[in-house]
């Protein structure tokens, strides 16, 4: 709680500190240490993206139209937390309905990275990934729609994983694109990372996308070398637009690294990718468009009670609660699935994502995991690219195929620019192979010393 008081106001992670209540819970944590009841989380100090339901704490989305919002229960994975003996520190700031690639969204601060504090953290898990990089804390939960976990944790030098769609209970997750999202770990080494996945896995009956898998520890894949393993280099990493010359070394050099290691490098194709950010945001404003109707001023959160006439109401409660970019996706949405565009677009879309999805089942039966980039640059300046949508959608140009295909990915520290920003290496895997992923990120984070720096705070 000293570190946060300390640099919370640099930083402007948090949007709710749970101060009292945490140190409620680390007496508690005091109490099992001493008794000898303890698991690997008990009395770790999490920070939580404030979509994820925590009963009696508020949980905002980082949008006016939730600012007073309180559930009246816990997501299954805050249970599973709780169960853990974890110790919640606060609600952290993100894109509003994590809606954006830099934190910028946000209805009430925009958060600045650790290490330079004129550039953004990334997002929409900005302030889970500033939190833990400026050891606010030692891990925190986020969320990863089109690649909101990998990305800030690339561009704050810091560990982010997306599990498989279904491997993580979205129960009490407050929905985005209910088919894209995934609520996964950030924190700032890889074995912290798979504690974390240990805890939040797990089939949920209350959450119906929820895959049965039998129970798996994470943390003993991290022991198996990469002899015989096949590394998978899309040839696409270097013909998508906009890539850092810097960024392509850095992965470039990591593969290297893996070779070291005693894997082989392979090239491999995705021929569909370069259509997956106008598929992503056809289908992703779509579900938003659905998911969001919900706010509307009747049930929760922000009702104007200036207007007597209910339509008039729904329409103020929703162009004064909502920000500039979650109105934008609603209308791109609506628009796509309208009578006269839902063929042209929305099925469109869908059509490719399979493909998408075939061109991943093709890769990974050449190779055991594929590298890429996290991000085509690294962190940009606060306001850079902040009215110019389209640019910005591009930020998750790496990442959110794995959202559009359900496997997993990791973001790890694999160097800096010559600005010293974070970069960030990208390892995907194909469905349920976490275990692959982590044992690859361990291995070259142990190879290297990336993770060990830290910002100057």
């Amino acid at each position: 709680m000293d570190r946060i008081n300390t640099v919370e106001k640099d930083i402007n992670a948090y949007i709710t500190v749970t101060g009292e209540s945490a140190i409620k819970e680390a007496e508690k944590a005091d109490r099992a240490i001493a008794s000898g009841n303890i698991t690997p989380l008990t009395g770790i100090p999490l920070s939580i993206k404030d979509l994820i339901c925590t009963k009696d704490i508020k949980t905002t989305c980082a949008s006016k139209i939730l600012e007073t919002f309180i559930p009246p229960y816990d997501a299954t994975v805050i249970k599973k937390l709780k169960k853990a003996g974890a110790v919640m520190v606060g609600k952290v700031n993100m894109d509003e309905f994590a809606m954006g690639s830099s934190t910028e969204n946000s209805g009430f601060k925009t958060t600045r990275n650790p290490w330079n504090l004129k550039m953004i953290p990334g997002g929409s898990s900005g302030g889970s990934a500033a939190s833990v990089a400026a050891d606010m804390c030692l891990g925190s939960l986020g969320s990863d729609t089109g690649g909101s976990i990998r990305q800030p944790a690339s561009h704050c030098g810091v560990v982010g994983l997306k599990p498989t769609y279904g491997r993580v209970s979205r129960f009490g997750l407050i929905a985005f694109a209910s088919s894209l999202d995934q609520i996964g770990p950030i924190s700032s080494d890889v074995t912290d990372c798979a504690i974390l996945l240990n805890a939040i896995s797990g089939y949920d009956p209350k959450d119906s996308t929820s895959v049965k898998q039998d129970a798996v520890d994470f943390t003993r894949s991290l022991k198996k070398d990469l002899k015989g393993v096949v590394v998978g280099i899309p040839k696409e990493n270097n013909e998508l637009e906009g890539i850092d010359p810097e960024i392509s070394k850095k992965v470039a050099d990591s593969a290297e690294v893996f070779k070291s290691l005693g894997a082989t490098c392979k090239s491999v194709s995705l021929p569909h990718i370069k259509y997956a950010v106008a598929a992503y945001y056809v289908i992703a404003t779509s579900e938003a468009s659905s998911n969001l109707a919900r706010y509307d001023g009747v049930k929760y959160g922000f009702r104007d009670t200036d207007k007597t006439n209910l339509i008039e109401m729904y329409k103020s409660t929703r162009s004064k609660g909502f920000g500039d970019e979650v109105k934008r996706r609603i209308l791109l949405g609506t628009y796509a699935l309208s009578a006269g565009y839902y063929e042209a677009y929305y099925k469109k879309a869908s059509q490719v994502r399979t493909l998408i999805i075939e061109d991943y089942k093709n890769a990974f039966k050449q190779c055991d995991f594929l590298i890429s980039p996290v991000t085509p640059s690294t962190a940009f300046e606060i306001g850079e690219k902040k009215h110019d949508p389209l640019l910005m959608y591009l930020s998750d140009i790496f990442t959110l195929s794995a959202n559009m295909a359900g496997i997993t990915g990791i973001s790890v520290p694999c160097g800096f620019s010559s600005n010293n920003l974070p970069i960030g290496l990208q390892i995907q895997a194909s469905h349920f192979m976490e275990e692959k992923i982590l044992n690859a990120a361990y291995k070259f984070e142990q190879a290297t010393d990336y993770h060990i720096k830290k910002p100057v705070l």
